[in-house]
Protein backbone atom coordinates (compact mmCIF):
# COMPACT_ATOMS: atom_id res chain seq x y z
CA UNK A 1 0.00 0.00 0.00
CA UNK A 2 1.65 3.24 -0.97
CA UNK A 3 2.06 5.62 2.26
CA UNK A 4 0.77 9.46 1.90
CA UNK A 5 1.90 11.30 4.97
CA UNK A 6 1.14 14.86 3.42
CA UNK A 7 -1.99 16.47 2.01
CA UNK A 8 -3.51 19.95 1.49
CA UNK A 9 -7.36 19.95 0.89
CA UNK A 10 -10.19 22.78 1.25
CA UNK A 11 -13.05 22.93 3.48
CA UNK A 12 -16.05 25.08 3.60
CA UNK A 13 -18.71 24.77 5.97
CA UNK A 14 -22.34 25.54 4.87
CA UNK A 15 -23.85 28.53 5.41
CA UNK A 16 -27.63 29.39 7.51
CA UNK A 17 -30.48 29.47 6.20
CA UNK A 18 -31.82 32.71 5.68
CA UNK A 19 -34.86 33.59 8.20
CA UNK A 20 -38.41 34.65 6.98
CA UNK A 21 -40.32 38.08 7.15
CA UNK A 22 -43.86 37.03 7.11
CA UNK A 23 -47.13 38.13 9.31
CA UNK A 24 -49.63 36.05 10.62
CA UNK A 25 -52.93 35.85 8.38
CA UNK A 26 -56.01 34.73 9.69
CA UNK A 27 -59.32 35.57 10.04
CA UNK A 28 -60.11 37.68 13.11
CA UNK A 29 -56.92 38.22 13.35
CA UNK A 30 -55.90 41.46 11.77
CA UNK A 31 -53.26 41.96 13.45
CA UNK A 32 -51.32 39.20 13.86
CA UNK A 33 -48.36 40.04 14.42
CA UNK A 34 -44.81 39.33 12.27
CA UNK A 35 -44.65 35.66 12.72
CA UNK A 36 -41.45 34.64 10.64
CA UNK A 37 -38.99 32.08 11.79
CA UNK A 38 -35.06 31.79 11.71
CA UNK A 39 -33.04 30.03 9.22
CA UNK A 40 -31.29 26.85 10.11
CA UNK A 41 -27.91 26.17 11.11
CA UNK A 42 -25.23 25.41 8.16
CA UNK A 43 -23.41 22.25 8.71
CA UNK A 44 -19.82 21.92 9.92
CA UNK A 45 -16.83 20.73 9.19
CA UNK A 46 -15.22 17.94 10.81
CA UNK A 47 -12.18 15.72 10.88
CA UNK A 48 -12.68 12.36 12.69
CA UNK A 49 -9.57 9.69 13.26
CA UNK A 50 -10.53 6.34 11.93
CA UNK A 51 -8.98 2.71 12.57
CA UNK A 52 -9.63 2.27 9.03
CA UNK A 53 -7.83 4.87 7.64
CA UNK A 54 -4.13 4.54 7.52
CA UNK A 55 -2.79 6.94 5.20
CA UNK A 56 -3.69 10.28 3.51
CA UNK A 57 -3.48 9.11 0.40
CA UNK A 58 -7.16 10.14 -0.36
CA UNK A 59 -6.65 13.65 -0.01
CA UNK A 60 -4.43 12.82 -3.42
CA UNK A 61 -7.37 12.71 -4.93
CA UNK A 62 -10.24 14.41 -3.37
CA UNK A 63 -9.46 17.89 -2.09
CA UNK A 64 -12.45 19.97 -1.67
CA UNK A 65 -15.27 19.16 1.39
CA UNK A 66 -18.30 21.21 1.14
CA UNK A 67 -20.67 20.86 4.68
CA UNK A 68 -24.52 21.84 3.48
CA UNK A 69 -26.10 24.88 3.93
CA UNK A 70 -28.98 25.29 6.61
CA UNK A 71 -33.10 25.39 5.44
CA UNK A 72 -34.87 28.91 5.44
CA UNK A 73 -37.54 30.20 8.16
CA UNK A 74 -41.11 29.54 7.12
CA UNK A 75 -44.48 31.20 8.64
CA UNK A 76 -45.96 30.62 11.77
CA UNK A 77 -42.44 30.86 13.51
CA UNK A 78 -40.85 27.26 12.02
CA UNK A 79 -37.48 27.38 11.76
CA UNK A 80 -35.36 25.93 8.61
CA UNK A 81 -33.51 22.35 9.20
CA UNK A 82 -30.02 22.59 9.91
CA UNK A 83 -27.44 21.33 8.16
CA UNK A 84 -25.77 17.59 8.38
CA UNK A 85 -22.08 18.31 9.05
CA UNK A 86 -19.19 17.26 6.89
CA UNK A 87 -17.17 14.59 8.46
CA UNK A 88 -13.81 13.99 6.96
CA UNK A 89 -12.46 10.58 8.33
CA UNK A 90 -8.59 10.58 8.98
CA UNK A 91 -6.12 8.33 10.02
CA UNK A 92 -4.40 8.24 13.91
CA UNK A 93 -1.53 10.97 14.22
CA UNK A 94 -3.10 13.57 11.82
CA UNK A 95 -1.68 17.27 12.76
CA UNK A 96 -3.75 19.66 11.16
CA UNK A 97 -2.44 23.11 10.25
CA UNK A 98 -3.96 26.13 8.45
CA UNK A 99 -2.39 26.50 5.45
CA UNK A 100 -2.33 30.40 5.34
CA UNK A 101 -0.88 31.27 8.64
CA UNK A 102 0.91 27.57 9.63
CA UNK A 103 -0.96 27.67 12.59
CA UNK A 104 -1.52 24.08 14.31
CA UNK A 105 -5.55 23.50 14.77
CA UNK A 106 -5.65 20.09 15.66
CA UNK A 107 -3.79 17.23 16.91
CA UNK A 108 -5.05 14.01 16.40
CA UNK A 109 -3.79 11.50 18.10
CA UNK A 110 -7.16 9.33 19.70
CA UNK A 111 -9.32 6.88 18.49
CA UNK A 112 -12.60 8.40 17.60
CA UNK A 113 -11.16 12.17 18.53
CA UNK A 114 -13.14 14.95 16.22
CA UNK A 115 -11.85 18.22 15.76
CA UNK A 116 -14.42 21.02 13.95
CA UNK A 117 -12.10 22.65 11.28
CA UNK A 118 -14.53 25.29 9.79
CA UNK A 119 -17.65 26.32 11.80
CA UNK A 120 -21.19 26.45 10.12
CA UNK A 121 -22.99 29.78 9.70
CA UNK A 122 -25.91 30.25 11.62
CA UNK A 123 -29.79 31.14 10.77
CA UNK A 124 -30.60 34.30 9.62
CA UNK A 125 -33.29 35.70 12.25
CA UNK A 126 -36.83 36.01 11.60
CA UNK A 127 -38.72 39.46 11.55
CA UNK A 128 -40.56 37.95 14.43
CA UNK A 129 -37.11 37.98 16.79
CA UNK A 130 -36.72 42.21 15.77
CA UNK A 131 -40.32 42.49 17.52
CA UNK A 132 -40.21 45.22 19.96
CA UNK A 133 -42.28 47.78 22.14
CA UNK A 134 -41.08 50.34 20.20
CA UNK A 135 -40.94 48.30 16.64
CA UNK A 136 -44.56 46.57 16.48
CA UNK A 137 -44.29 45.29 13.12
CA UNK A 138 -40.08 44.84 11.88
CA UNK A 139 -41.02 43.94 7.56
CA UNK A 140 -36.90 42.59 7.67
CA UNK A 141 -34.77 39.46 8.70
CA UNK A 142 -31.40 38.28 8.37
CA UNK A 143 -29.92 36.67 5.76
CA UNK A 144 -27.57 33.50 7.16
CA UNK A 145 -24.43 33.77 8.40
CA UNK A 146 -21.78 32.37 5.89
CA UNK A 147 -19.99 29.28 7.20
CA UNK A 148 -16.01 29.64 7.41
CA UNK A 149 -14.00 28.02 4.94
CA UNK A 150 -10.23 27.66 4.73
CA UNK A 151 -7.15 25.43 3.02
CA UNK A 152 -5.62 22.73 5.65
CA UNK A 153 -2.39 21.19 6.07
CA UNK A 154 -2.78 17.55 6.50
CA UNK A 155 0.39 16.05 8.21
CA UNK A 156 0.92 12.28 9.38
CA UNK A 157 3.32 11.83 11.91
CA UNK A 158 3.19 8.00 12.84
CA UNK A 159 2.17 6.62 16.19
CA UNK A 160 5.00 4.03 16.94
CA UNK A 161 6.78 2.97 20.31
CA UNK A 162 10.34 2.36 18.65
CA UNK A 163 11.69 3.99 16.17
CA UNK A 164 14.56 2.76 13.89
CA UNK A 165 17.14 5.36 12.93
CA UNK A 166 20.64 4.74 11.17
CA UNK A 167 22.26 5.57 7.74
CA UNK A 168 20.95 3.51 4.70
CA UNK A 169 21.82 -0.02 4.48
CA UNK A 170 22.58 -0.46 8.47
CA UNK A 171 20.11 -3.17 7.88
CA UNK A 172 16.76 -1.55 9.39
CA UNK A 173 14.26 -2.98 7.10
CA UNK A 174 16.19 -6.21 7.84
CA UNK A 175 15.18 -5.92 11.64
CA UNK A 176 11.94 -5.38 11.52
CA UNK A 177 11.22 -7.92 9.31
CA UNK A 178 12.92 -10.20 11.64
CA UNK A 179 10.95 -8.99 14.57
CA UNK A 180 7.76 -8.78 13.08
CA UNK A 181 4.98 -9.58 10.82
CA UNK A 182 6.22 -6.46 8.73
CA UNK A 183 7.83 -7.46 4.90
CA UNK A 184 9.45 -4.07 3.46
CA UNK A 185 11.54 -4.39 0.38
CA UNK A 186 15.07 -5.33 1.69
CA UNK A 187 17.94 -4.88 -1.20
CA UNK A 188 21.20 -4.17 -1.26
CA UNK A 189 21.24 -0.48 -2.26
CA UNK A 190 20.82 3.13 -0.20
CA UNK A 191 16.81 3.88 0.51
CA UNK A 192 15.67 1.03 -0.35
CA UNK A 193 12.63 2.16 2.33
CA UNK A 194 11.11 5.63 0.69
CA UNK A 195 7.80 5.03 3.35
CA UNK A 196 7.23 4.46 6.60
CA UNK A 197 7.04 0.57 7.56
CA UNK A 198 5.36 -0.24 10.77
CA UNK A 199 5.82 -3.81 12.47
CA UNK A 200 4.03 -5.07 16.11
CA UNK A 201 6.40 -6.81 17.80
CA UNK A 202 5.27 -9.50 20.21
CA UNK A 203 6.93 -10.46 23.31
CA UNK A 204 4.04 -12.86 24.32
CA UNK A 205 -0.22 -12.84 25.50
CA UNK A 206 -1.55 -9.45 25.10
CA UNK A 207 1.96 -8.15 25.06
CA UNK A 208 3.35 -6.15 22.17
CA UNK A 209 4.57 -2.70 21.00
CA UNK A 210 4.92 -0.74 17.46
CA UNK A 211 8.30 -0.70 15.52
CA UNK A 212 8.96 1.71 12.98
CA UNK A 213 11.46 1.45 10.16
CA UNK A 214 11.61 4.61 8.64
CA UNK A 215 13.68 6.06 5.85
CA UNK A 216 17.38 6.36 6.35
CA UNK A 217 18.88 9.63 7.88
CA UNK A 218 21.89 11.33 5.91
CA UNK A 219 24.05 13.95 6.83
CA UNK A 220 22.59 17.25 6.57
CA UNK A 221 18.90 15.69 7.12
CA UNK A 222 17.97 18.57 9.76
CA UNK A 223 18.10 20.90 6.02
CA UNK A 224 16.02 18.41 4.42
CA UNK A 225 18.76 16.70 2.91
CA UNK A 226 17.76 13.20 1.73
CA UNK A 227 14.68 12.04 2.80
CA UNK A 228 15.19 14.93 5.31
CA UNK A 229 12.31 15.98 7.00
CA UNK A 230 10.22 13.73 5.91
CA UNK A 231 12.00 11.00 8.16
CA UNK A 232 12.14 13.33 11.07
CA UNK A 233 8.87 14.32 11.04
CA UNK A 234 7.66 10.28 12.08
CA UNK A 235 10.30 10.07 14.77
CA UNK A 236 9.03 13.07 17.17
CA UNK A 237 6.20 11.17 17.92
CA UNK A 238 8.49 7.83 19.42
CA UNK A 239 9.31 7.07 22.69
CA UNK A 240 12.70 5.16 22.33
CA UNK A 241 15.53 5.15 19.21
CA UNK A 242 16.81 2.04 18.30
CA UNK A 243 20.04 3.53 16.86
CA UNK A 244 21.35 0.89 14.06
CA UNK A 245 24.96 1.10 12.88
CA UNK A 246 27.08 -1.69 10.64
CA UNK A 247 29.11 -3.13 12.73
CA UNK A 248 31.04 -4.37 9.71
CA UNK A 249 31.80 -1.43 7.81
CA UNK A 250 30.25 -3.06 4.19
CA UNK A 251 30.18 0.77 2.95
CA UNK A 252 33.32 1.94 4.36
CA UNK A 253 32.05 4.06 6.62
CA UNK A 254 32.77 4.18 10.32
CA UNK A 255 30.25 3.09 12.75
CA UNK A 256 31.23 5.36 15.66
CA UNK A 257 31.37 8.34 13.39
CA UNK A 258 27.96 7.20 11.76
CA UNK A 259 26.29 7.49 15.58
CA UNK A 260 27.20 10.87 15.97
CA UNK A 261 26.51 12.61 12.76
CA UNK A 262 23.09 10.72 13.07
CA UNK A 263 22.80 12.36 16.85
CA UNK A 264 23.79 15.90 15.10
CA UNK A 265 21.06 15.88 13.19
CA UNK A 266 18.64 14.90 15.70
CA UNK A 267 19.55 17.75 18.07
CA UNK A 268 20.07 20.58 14.94
CA UNK A 269 16.02 19.32 14.03
CA UNK A 270 14.57 18.92 18.22
CA UNK A 271 16.24 19.10 21.25
CA UNK A 272 13.81 16.96 22.67
CA UNK A 273 14.08 14.59 19.51
CA UNK A 274 17.69 14.30 20.49
CA UNK A 275 16.92 13.61 24.10
CA UNK A 276 14.50 10.90 23.51
CA UNK A 277 16.24 6.88 25.24
CA UNK A 278 18.11 5.53 23.06
CA UNK A 279 19.94 2.07 22.32
CA UNK A 280 22.79 1.58 20.25
CA UNK A 281 22.52 -1.58 18.32
CA UNK A 282 25.51 -2.61 16.07
CA UNK A 283 24.00 -4.81 13.23
CA UNK A 284 25.29 -7.27 10.85
CA UNK A 285 27.52 -8.85 13.57
CA UNK A 286 27.58 -11.98 11.28
CA UNK A 287 30.21 -10.84 8.99
CA UNK A 288 34.02 -10.91 9.97
CA UNK A 289 34.70 -7.58 9.29
CA UNK A 290 32.59 -6.32 12.17
CA UNK A 291 35.06 -7.86 15.31
CA UNK A 292 36.89 -5.05 14.92
CA UNK A 293 34.72 -2.33 15.62
CA UNK A 294 32.90 -3.94 18.21
CA UNK A 295 35.09 -3.14 21.56
CA UNK A 296 35.21 0.93 20.03
CA UNK A 297 30.96 0.68 19.80
CA UNK A 298 30.84 -0.79 23.13
CA UNK A 299 33.41 2.34 24.74
CA UNK A 300 30.99 4.44 22.70
CA UNK A 301 27.68 3.06 24.18
CA UNK A 302 29.71 3.51 27.91
CA UNK A 303 30.18 7.09 27.19
CA UNK A 304 26.92 8.16 25.91
CA UNK A 305 25.57 5.97 29.10
CA UNK A 306 23.10 4.31 27.12
CA UNK A 307 22.46 0.38 26.45
CA UNK A 308 24.20 -1.38 23.75
CA UNK A 309 23.15 -4.85 21.57
CA UNK A 310 25.27 -6.57 19.07
CA UNK A 311 23.17 -8.43 16.32
CA UNK A 312 22.38 -10.19 13.06
CA UNK A 313 19.26 -9.81 11.79
CA UNK A 314 20.41 -12.00 9.11
CA UNK A 315 21.07 -14.60 11.62
CA UNK A 316 18.67 -13.43 14.31
CA UNK A 317 21.49 -13.41 16.88
CA UNK A 318 20.86 -12.13 19.79
CA UNK A 319 16.99 -10.30 18.52
CA UNK A 320 15.16 -12.03 21.39
CA UNK A 321 17.56 -10.59 24.24
CA UNK A 322 17.26 -6.98 22.58
CA UNK A 323 13.23 -7.41 22.19
CA UNK A 324 12.78 -8.28 25.33
CA UNK A 325 14.73 -5.38 26.71
CA UNK A 326 13.23 -2.94 24.48
CA UNK A 327 10.05 -4.17 25.82
CA UNK A 328 10.86 -3.50 29.66
CA UNK A 329 12.30 -0.33 29.01
CA UNK A 330 9.11 0.94 27.26
CA UNK A 331 6.99 0.11 30.01
CA UNK A 332 9.56 2.33 32.45
CA UNK A 333 9.03 5.31 29.67
CA UNK A 334 6.53 8.10 30.72
CA UNK A 335 5.40 9.70 27.13
CA UNK A 336 6.03 13.28 26.86
CA UNK A 337 3.17 13.92 24.00
CA UNK A 338 1.72 17.16 24.23
CA UNK A 339 -1.43 16.81 21.74
CA UNK A 340 -2.58 20.72 20.94
CA UNK A 341 -6.70 21.15 22.28
CA UNK A 342 -8.46 20.94 18.87
CA UNK A 343 -11.21 22.47 20.69
CA UNK A 344 -10.14 26.26 21.77
CA UNK A 345 -8.56 26.76 18.48
CA UNK A 346 -11.90 27.01 16.76
CA UNK A 347 -13.21 29.59 19.53
CA UNK A 348 -13.54 32.35 16.61
CA UNK A 349 -15.80 34.94 18.93
CA UNK A 350 -12.83 36.21 20.80
CA UNK A 351 -13.33 39.66 23.16
CA UNK A 352 -11.03 41.65 20.73
CA UNK A 353 -12.23 41.96 17.86
CA UNK A 354 -10.66 45.66 16.60
CA UNK A 355 -11.96 47.85 13.75
CA UNK A 356 -9.07 47.98 11.43
CA UNK A 357 -9.22 50.48 8.43
CA UNK A 358 -7.03 50.10 5.44
CA UNK A 359 -6.28 52.00 1.77
CA UNK A 360 -6.26 49.83 -1.30
CA UNK A 361 -4.38 50.85 -4.75
CA UNK A 362 -7.79 53.21 -5.87
CA UNK A 363 -7.39 55.14 -2.75
CA UNK A 364 -10.33 53.50 -1.74
CA UNK A 365 -11.16 52.68 2.38
CA UNK A 366 -11.12 49.18 3.35
CA UNK A 367 -12.85 48.61 6.33
CA UNK A 368 -12.15 45.25 8.50
CA UNK A 369 -13.97 43.73 11.71
CA UNK A 370 -15.29 40.57 11.87
CA UNK A 371 -18.76 41.02 13.27
CA UNK A 372 -19.27 43.80 11.37
CA UNK A 373 -18.71 41.77 8.39
CA UNK A 374 -20.96 39.24 9.40
CA UNK A 375 -23.88 41.69 10.04
CA UNK A 376 -23.26 42.73 6.48
CA UNK A 377 -23.27 39.61 4.71
CA UNK A 378 -26.63 39.04 7.43
CA UNK A 379 -28.40 42.15 6.00
CA UNK A 380 -31.25 42.47 3.20
CA UNK A 381 -30.20 45.73 1.94
CA UNK A 382 -33.15 46.12 -0.28
CA UNK A 383 -35.42 46.53 2.77
CA UNK A 384 -35.18 49.80 4.27
CA UNK A 385 -35.74 48.69 7.93
CA UNK A 386 -32.53 46.10 7.40
CA UNK A 387 -30.49 49.22 5.82
CA UNK A 388 -31.58 51.76 9.35
CA UNK A 389 -30.81 48.65 11.51
CA UNK A 390 -26.99 48.56 9.52
CA UNK A 391 -26.85 52.29 9.71
CA UNK A 392 -27.58 52.72 13.70
CA UNK A 393 -24.67 49.56 14.34
CA UNK A 394 -22.57 51.82 11.89
CA UNK A 395 -23.28 54.75 13.80
CA UNK A 396 -22.98 52.74 17.19
CA UNK A 397 -19.28 51.68 16.06
CA UNK A 398 -18.67 55.28 15.22
CA UNK A 399 -17.26 54.39 12.39
CA UNK A 400 -17.31 57.79 11.01
CA UNK A 401 -14.98 59.47 13.05
CA UNK A 402 -12.79 56.40 12.43
CA UNK A 403 -12.90 57.20 8.69
CA UNK A 404 -12.47 60.96 9.14
CA UNK A 405 -9.64 60.64 11.37
CA UNK A 406 -8.27 58.80 8.42
CA UNK A 407 -8.85 61.63 5.43
CA UNK A 408 -11.82 60.04 3.57
CA UNK A 409 -13.34 62.72 1.22
CA UNK A 410 -17.09 62.92 0.16
CA UNK A 411 -17.85 60.33 -2.30
CA UNK A 412 -15.12 58.10 -1.51
CA UNK A 413 -15.99 54.29 -2.19
CA UNK A 414 -15.74 52.45 1.23
CA UNK A 415 -15.49 48.25 0.71
CA UNK A 416 -16.30 45.92 4.12
CA UNK A 417 -17.18 42.39 3.72
CA UNK A 418 -19.04 41.72 0.16
CA UNK A 419 -20.40 45.54 0.28
CA UNK A 420 -19.21 49.04 -1.96
CA UNK A 421 -20.83 51.99 -1.39
CA UNK A 422 -19.57 55.74 -1.63
CA UNK A 423 -19.19 57.76 1.52
CA UNK A 424 -21.18 60.55 2.28
CA UNK A 425 -21.47 63.47 4.91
Amino acid sequence: MQFIDRGKIFVRAGDGGSGKSSFRREKFVPKGGPDGGDGGKGGDVVLEVDANVNTLLNFRYNRKFTAGNGGSGDVKKQFGRGADDCVIKVPQGTLVKDAATGEVLADLTELGQRAIVAKGGRGGRGNAKFKSASRRAPTFAEFGEPGESRELLLELKLLADVGLVGYPSVGKSSLIAAVSSARPEIADYHFTTLVPVLGVVSLGYENSFVMADIPGLIEGAADGVGLGHDFLRHIERTKLILHLVDAAAVDGRNPVDDFQKINVELKRYSEKLAARPQILVANKIDLPQAEENLPALERLAEQEGIKFFAVSAATHTNLDALIHYVGKRLEEIVPDVEPVDAVKVFDVDKDDDPVIIERNDAAEFIVRNRNLEKIVAMTNFDNSEGLRRFQFIWRMKNLDALLKARGIKEGTTVHIGGLEFEWHE
